[in-house]
């Protein structure tokens, strides 16, 4: 090789960076949105992404596609859930990523007992159960990565939304105490808080949204949803993935107990 080799063909010849090679995943809610984002850059590179969902079908189809495998599971049907279960689906997991969610809004007084329920069992009681259920074998390994995928209203308020904001600030506390408990296994925790994403789940809320505030569904990103960011665009859902997978890397490793805002600027204020 001359020195006047050009960079541009070396760089050509370097094989492809795979820092997450060997390493296995589990993201709940893959099947979609936030979530598929996440499954995908996780599989890029390297890792084996077990893609958990109630969606069979769409799990499948991702699982397929990046050569992962799926765990078909309602995280709401927290019976199932058993410590014999858990141990089946998580074994070899050493990158948890809770990212499952649902969306109900009304006012405090109309809010249906059983929505408020059934968002804290998805969105709280299933990410401790799964992290309680994996720590051991996180610790036994001396490395785990457990990534919690919050929201903006993890750390700020929007009326209407008492269960999912009371959810989030729930996640962001149980990931701060599994940091401070891991720490000296080698394993981190960390929330990852975007503002509104471009998702199913957001689309709905604009229909949503538009009839609690009463406006046309076309002026809810204008008026309610993008007010407080700086950036006015939706997230969108690679940005989260690759956050994810950087937090889930060994560059991260002493990156823990934090909550990384992606939010345009929202919580700034």
């Amino acid at each position: 090789m001359t020195e006047n080799t050009d960079a541009a063909s070396v760089t050509a010849t370097r094989p492809t960076q795979q820092p997450l090679a060997g390493r296995r995943a589990l993201v709940t809610g893959g099947a979609s949105g936030i979530g598929a984002a996440v499954v995908r850059a996780l599989a890029a590179r390297g890792a084996h992404v077990v893609v958990a969902d109630i969606d069979t079908a769409g799990a499948t189809a991702l699982a397929e596609e990046v050569g992962g495998s799926i765990w078909t599971v309602n995280l709401m049907a927290t019976a199932v859930l058993t410590d014999d279960a858990l141990a089946v689906a998580l074994k070899g997991v050493d990158i948890l990523v809770n990212n499952a969610g649902i969306q109900r809004i009304n006012p405090i007084q109309d809010f249906e007992p059983a929505d408020f329920h059934n968002i804290l069992t998805l969105m709280l009681e299933a990410p401790f159960l799964l992290i309680r259920a994996v720590l051991p074998q996180m610790y036994a390994a001396n490395f785990g990565r457990i990534i919690n995928v919050s929201s903006v209203h993890g750390i700020r308020a929007s009326p209407f939304k008492s269960a999912y904001v009371s959810a989030k600030h729930g996640l962001e506390g149980l990931s701060k105490v599994t940091a401070l408990e891991g720490g000296e296994h080698g394993v981190t925790s960390n929330c990852v808080a975007p503002g509104y994403v471009r998702t199913p789940l957001v689309e709905k809320q604009i229909t949503d949204q538009a009839l609690v505030h009463g406006i046309p569904e076309s002026e809810v990103l204008s008026k309610i949803m993008l007010t407080e960011s700086a950036i006015k665009r939706l997230v969108e859902p690679a940005e989260v993935g690759s956050l994810v997978a950087w937090l889930a890397s060994d560059d991260a490793a002493m990156v823990t107990g934090s909550s990384y805002t992606m939010d345009g600027g929202w919580s700034a204020r």
